[in-house]
């Protein structure tokens, strides 16, 4: 049976589309307006929503996500806090989500107990940076066996061998990061990037989909019939630095979000 990613994936195949999926911490600035930004992108025609869980030592997002993540944590948010708070939204059509986890945090609750709430908040796949890849095989496996979807990242400065072994354990679709470096804004597509997409079509069937780093609908055409999906996280997360910063309310805030999103799921949407 095929996952939900998988289903959305082959969906937007066969119309000739590519996915847009926003990236959105969890906490930031509180829990209840994590489910209305869930909530409003899902209402602005987005494929799925990565959700980040504030980590204290964040492995490569840049400052924007950083300062978020400080937030989230200063208003005290928990892992529990926040499966509550996703889980009070499964009645609605909410895309699929997937969580951007730390596997420090995975491992300190237990990667049974954290996977089961993860099928008990209806969280469709794990995105886990930081994964060990002496783990990664038996992580996997449990992973697919609650039916869920591990997604691994690629960088530009992967060794191959190591892009091999990586997508032996990947699923849903691979995470390949647009730059080396951290997550943020940046002005164009690297030609590095393109190279890197053409080789891993070669290697793997699964899509493949970008994030670091796009922020523009302009980002999305060069990707087209080469990527599968686009992810875009800092320029969507600085509206939360605006907000805490007191420069918009909360209504101009989700306006700004729901903009964004509309017309990065419009670029990624236009048919090949």
């Amino acid at each position: 049976m095929e996952s939900r990613i998988a289903q959305t994936f082959s969906t937007l195949r066969d119309q000739g589309q590519m996915a847009f999926m926003p990236f959105v911490t969890a906490g930031d600035p509180d829990l209840k307006t994590t489910q209305s930004v869930l909530q409003t992108l899902g209402k602005a025609g987005v494929d799925f929503i990565e959700l980040g869980f504030p980590y204290s030592d964040p492995i490569a997002d840049g400052p924007v996500i950083q300062a978020s993540y400080t937030r989230a944590l200063g208003n005290h948010v928990s892992v529990p806090k926040i499966f509550e708070a996703i889980g009070a939204l499964k009645g609605e059509e909410l895309p699929p989500v997937l969580a951007m986890v730390s596997y420090a945090i995975i491992f300190r609750t237990g990667i049974e107990k954290f996977l089961d709430q993860c099928v008990s908040a209806g969280i469709s796949g794990l995105i886990v940076p930081d994964l060990p890849g002496a783990e990664a095989q038996d992580v996997f496996r449990m992973v697919q066996d609650q039916g869920l979807d591990l997604i691994q990242l690629v960088a530009p400065t992967t060794p191959r061998q190591r892009v091999k072994q990586i997508l032996k354990c990947c699923s849903g679709f691979v995470y390949c990061i647009a730059v080396a470096g951290t997550t943020g804004e940046r002005e164009q597509v690297a030609d590095a990037l393109l190279e890197q997409l053409d080789w891993l079509r070669q290697e793997t069937e699964l899509p493949l989909a970008v994030g670091f780093g796009i922020s523009r609908p302009e980002h999305v055409a060069p990707l087209r019939g080469r990527a599968q999906g686009a992810i875009v996280g800092s320029a969507l997360v600085r509206f939360f630095q605006q907000l805490a910063d007191g420069e918009i309310s909360p209504d101009q805030m989700l306006d700004q979000v729901s903009q964004l999103a509309q017309q990065m799921a419009a670029a990624a949407h236009a048919r090949d």
